[in-house]
């Protein structure tokens, strides 16, 4: 199943980013710091291409802390870019990103030449919530939902530095189809857009392989630990049911209840932290995504002259 979401608003976010770039001195892209790969939109990174970046993995408290050093090393190393890591609601760490802006753009700042500053990312990716931490106060909506914020916000973190906050945005084919399942686990791609229990599969699998221990010693499964990683997703799901009491009449395990069960666990962080994707298996991922989408292409562009091939031997 291919996960895709893309609600009209999201239209007009592109057209607001396009224009607003063009007077924009620092691009800030929130990363998830669960999924970085994943959370990086493609579509914002041709938009802002010409513009210094400031890469920000957000939520880092969630996430692995081995993974998330390897991700920063990976932004790092990318011309023109810096990355940091933070969890958007601590207000010292949240202020470091303010003095990484202003290292992007030396040649800004003062009242005649003011430093301006847009931030995007995907829905969800906590935003609003940095406004927030930023201005110690609540100037900015926030939610554990998917496109909350709808429109441009301008925001004065310092008498010459304006930040121009924008509603959040996926792209509007994801070509990665693991990426996808991520974004969902995640919470960025609204609920209509993908089952729970297809997700919560992929999470299994992603982490019994990853961190079977945290599986473990969450679920307190009937394996052994060195048993988890050789387990079914599918197993291991029915085992968290029936552990968690998420029975159906009968005995039988509620596998929509459960699948609720280990995505809720995943977001709060109640499984650990934890990071589903390295930068090398991104790239991986990536490069598949890219060769299927291009054979994808290919086979759409052969149907659409095979009618006129068609009409050319009738005559």
């Amino acid at each position: 199943m291919s996960i895709q979401w893309f609600p009209g608003h999201m239209h007009l976010t592109r057209k607001a980013i396009a224009e607003r770039v063009k007077t924009i001195d620092v691009v800030i892209e929130m990363l998830d710091a669960r999924l970085p790969g994943s959370s990086a939109n493609p579509l914002l990174g041709e938009l802002t291409a010409r513009r210094p970046s400031l890469k920000v993995l957000n939520k880092q408290d969630l996430a692995d802390p081995q993974r998330t050093r390897l991700w920063l090393d990976h932004y790092n190393a990318q011309p023109h870019t810096r990355a940091i890591a933070l969890d958007a609601s601590h207000s010292a760490p949240a202020r470091a990103l303010v003095d990484a802006c202003r290292q992007l753009a030396p040649q800004r700042g003062g009242m005649v030449k003011p430093l301006r500053v847009l931030i995007c990312g995907i829905p969800n990716v906590g935003k609003s919530t940095l406004i927030n931490t930023l201005l110690g106060r609540r100037a900015a909506r926030t939610g554990d939902e998917a496109g909350i914020t709808r429109t441009e916000q301008r925001v004065v973190l310092a008498d010459d530095c304006y930040l121009f906050d924008t509603p959040g945005m996926l792209w509007p084919r994801i070509i990665v189809e693991q990426s996808g399942l991520n974004l969902a686990a995640s919470g960025a791609v609204g609920r209509n857009a993908y089952d729970d229990q297809e997700v919560a599969l992929a999470l299994l699998d992603t982490l019994r392989r990853a961190y079977p221990e945290r599986l473990h010693e969450r679920y307190r499964l009937d394996l052994r630990v060195d048993e988890v990683p050789g387990t079914a997703a599918e197993d291991l799901l029915e085992a968290i049911g029936r552990r968690r009491g998420a029975l159906a009449a009968g005995g039988r395990v509620n596998l929509q209840k459960a699948a609720e069960l280990v995505i809720g666990d995943f977001r709060s962080g109640l499984t650990g932290p934890i990071t589903l994707e390295t930068p090398q298996e991104f790239a991986v991922w990536l490069a598949e995504g890219r060769r299927a989408d291009a054979e994808r292409a290919e086979r759409m562009a052969v149907r659409s002259t095979q009618p006129a091939r068609a009409r050319t031997r009738s005559r």
